[in-house]
């Protein structure tokens, strides 16, 4: 039975433990400040980044680079193994796309090979718990198809709520528009979105001032808990350059829920081009996700 490396993309937000733990290979996502371009070879510190966006720069986020898929892809399978990929929601960008065109085409030439791209639905560490979910299957003797098939149902459960700090930079994104970014903005209005079923954003009304929005989040996370957690699973919390404040948040999971092991990391270049300094995530294993809903 051939070996099977689980891969993904940098906007997974993957630990470096977990990367070296599992030799995970990693497809750069790319993020750019006028001419220069960022995330394969040139990397930015996060809180640099979040201190120039701060500071009124506007970054710009771009896919990932078929060329570079196909050196990676072509490297594991050269090796042996197949691939099962875990990808950044289709809905959110082309990335997706870009790596099943590779995978399709890579097919061709390595006909005994197989290669799964996972459309994860989910962003940032919702993809890394899938990683670490996918690997501990492998590493219990799983197989390839069992994996493929396990991580199908399995990223349907995760959940990924979060509130962001300035509504300029949803509202350069489309996500709202110009006179509720000022107004919002005025009374202090954080909003809160989530990933939906169809891996999309979703708005979900405000809440007002810092404070009580990370407050809101804990309690939007234990209202959409399942009876069937699994709480050895880690819980992902993601912030835009704001750490003292993702440790009080990791605090009051700990003290309010089951689960124990709390992965704490910045949220990418690339997807923070859009969240802005000071958001806030908090990713977890819960009831199934939420479709979009309806606008009144």
């Amino acid at each position: 039975m051939r070996n099977y490396c689980i891969t993904t993309d940098s906007n997974s937000d993957l630990p470096k433990e977990y990367i070296e733990i599992f030799n995970t290979t990693i497809i750069p996502q790319y993020y750019s400040f006028g001419d220069t371009v960022y995330g394969d070879e040139l990397h930015m510190p996060p809180a640099e980044f979040y201190e120039r966006m701060k500071n009124g720069e506007l970054p710009q986020s771009q896919a990932n680079n078929p060329a570079v898929i196909e050196d990676k892809f072509r490297a594991i399978l050269n090796s042996g193994s197949d691939i099962i990929h875990i990808a950044f929601s289709s809905a959110l960008s082309g990335s997706y796309n870009n790596v099943c065109m590779v995978a399709n085409e890579l097919a061709e030439e390595y006909p005994d090979a197989k290669i799964t791209v996972i459309d994860s639905l989910n962003v940032s560490l919702g993809e890394s718990i899938m990683v670490i979910y996918a690997n501990t299957l492998k590493d219990n003797g799983k197989s390839y198809d069992d994996v493929v098939s396990a991580l199908e149902e399995f990223k349907n459960h995760i959940n990924v709520q979060f509130t962001v700090d300035d509504l300029f930079h949803l509202q350069r994104g489309g996500r709202v528009g110009k006179a509720t970014a000022v107004i919002g903005s005025a009374l202090n209005l954080k909003p809160f979105l989530y990933v939906n079923d169809a891996g999309a954003l979703s708005s979900d009304g405000t809440a007002r001032g810092r404070k009580k929005s990370l407050r809101t989040l804990i309690e939007r996370m234990k209202a959409t808990m399942s009876e069937n957690t699994d709480y050895t699973l880690p819980v992902g919390i993601v912030h835009g350059n704001c750490y003292e404040e993702a440790l009080s948040v990791a605090q009051m999971v700990k003290e309010e829920t089951p689960f124990t092991n709390i992965i704490i990391n910045d949220i990418s270049p690339s997807i923070g081009t859009h969240s802005g300094p000071g958001a806030m995530g908090i990713i977890y294993y819960g009831q199934p996700k939420q479709p979009a809903k309806e606008s009144k």
